[in-house]
């Protein structure tokens, strides 16, 4: 048998062999697992709805308004 390197190297004499198949079928199984954690996760999550977002503007404007009406009347009452 020839030495390894005297063989000439084409698509024939080399190829990924059972090495690169477990590596590649290690990182598949790594991947499924990271989707499915990633998805368990993504579930967990509880974004705010349309709905709230709205409701809690009106009410930090109501605030500011409030605020704004209070700081007035303590004005004119500080002029008096």
């Amino acid at each position: 048998m020839p030495p390894l390197s005297a063989m000439p190297l084409n698509d024939d004499t080399v190829s990924p062999g059972v090495l690169g198949f477990a590596v590649f079928l290690a990182l598949l199984a790594a991947t499924i697992f990271l989707i499915r954690s990633m998805t368990k996760q993504m579930k967990k999550i509880q974004a705010p709805r349309e709905e709230d977002l709205k409701q809690q503007e009106w009410e930090r404007a109501e605030e500011e308004k409030a605020a704004g009406a209070g700081t007035a009347a303590k004005t004119s009452d500080d002029d008096g």
